[in-house]
């Protein structure tokens, strides 16, 4: 074997250490460990953190309403103590007129008495006056008392006002905070929303049988599904019944009550029919909403229209809303 060369070995050293160099400049950096993004919320978790939200809301409007209540029991309890004291002031002018009055009839007579004419013929006048003196120190005792209720009905009022106001200013942010969250979630919840089954390329809906014990088709299925998740229902949901005209026998119609017996909702579940009927106006596109009526309007995705009086709460739409599908 040939024996290298002190040129050939310093050749074949240098290029050794620059494949090797090579090799740990081109060995990747270890990746520094990440964090793993957060799970996106699952839609019941959403609808459970709206729930609260919403529960939070009411009990803060709750409160914004008493502390209201309280601020007006105030202002009437500091005008209250005011006409006392008006009251009371009137009755120390009265009184100091009086003594002002024996004064100078004392004054006049020189002797310490009161005339015979101020006075009856068995009594001392000096009883008299001091009973007059009694009198309007009683009534100036009074008079003073009032003030003192005033002073402090108008104190306390006014500290009451301030604390009310700065409590009603928090309760209020508070609200605004939550409403805010709220909003969030109900947009993430609109993503969630499906489209009704059923759709054609262009848009429009293909007819669908009723199908299931329900008697009703898949589209009304899935709307009726969805606003039963979404809203806290009073009252059951009435869908198919056999007879008459309309979507009803087609099973493409509901209507979600909101009293019974044919009486006017209150006032709450008014709102909550109002909300209902907007959300499925909204969502008409994607669900395949064909139209709604409540309180005596119908929508057909052009706004609301009056509808003709048919002579009964029930009759009008008022206790409940009628949605119908393609």
């Amino acid at each position: 074997m040939a024996t290298a060369s002190p040129t050939s070995l310093a050749i074949g050293l240098i290029t050794a250490a620059s494949v090797t160099f090579g090799a740990f400049t081109a060995a990747p950096a270890l990746a520094a460990p990440t964090s793993a993004a957060a799970p996106k919320p699952s839609e019941a978790q959403l609808r459970a953190e709206l729930k609260e939200l919403d529960q939070k809301v009411d009990k803060l409007i709750e409160t914004y309403n008493l502390k209201r209540v309280e601020l007006a029991k105030a202002k009437d309890d500091s005008e209250t103590a005011k006409e006392r004291l008006a009251a009371a002031d009137a009755s120390l002018v009265t009184a100091q007129k009086r003594v002002a009055e024996l004064a100078r009839l004392q004054y006049q007579n020189g002797t310490g008495s009161l005339p015979s004419l101020a006075l009856p013929a068995d009594s001392s006048s000096a009883a008299v006056l001091a009973q007059l003196t009694a009198e309007q120190q009683a009534i100036v005792q009074s008079v003073a008392t009032a003030r003192n209720e005033k002073k402090t009905a108008a104190d306390q009022a006014t500290a009451l006002e301030s604390k009310i106001r700065d409590d009603a200013a928090n309760v209020a942010k508070q609200r605004d905070d939550a409403q805010d969250v709220i909003k969030d979630i109900q947009k993430k919840l609109k993503g969630l929303i499906p489209f009704g089954p059923g759709r054609r390329s262009d848009g429009s809906w293909a007819p669908e049988l009723p199908s299931g014990t329900d008697n009703i088709t898949a589209r009304m299925r899935v709307i009726r599904g969805l606003i039963q998740k979404d809203f806290s229902l009073p009252f059951e949901v009435g869908c198919f019944r056999s007879g008459g005209g309309g979507e009803h026998p087609l099973g493409r119609a509901c209507d979600f009550m909101m009293s019974t017996g044919g009486t006017m909702p209150s006032g709450a579940h008014q709102a909550l029919g109002d909300r209902i009927a907007a959300w499925a106006i909204e969502n008409k596109d994607k669900l395949g909403v064909k139209y709604v009526i409540w309180k005596q309007r119908i929508n057909q995705g052009s706004g609301w229209s009056p509808m003709s009086d048919r002579g009964s709460i029930t009759e009008n739409h008022f206790d409940h809303v009628h949605i119908s599908m393609f």
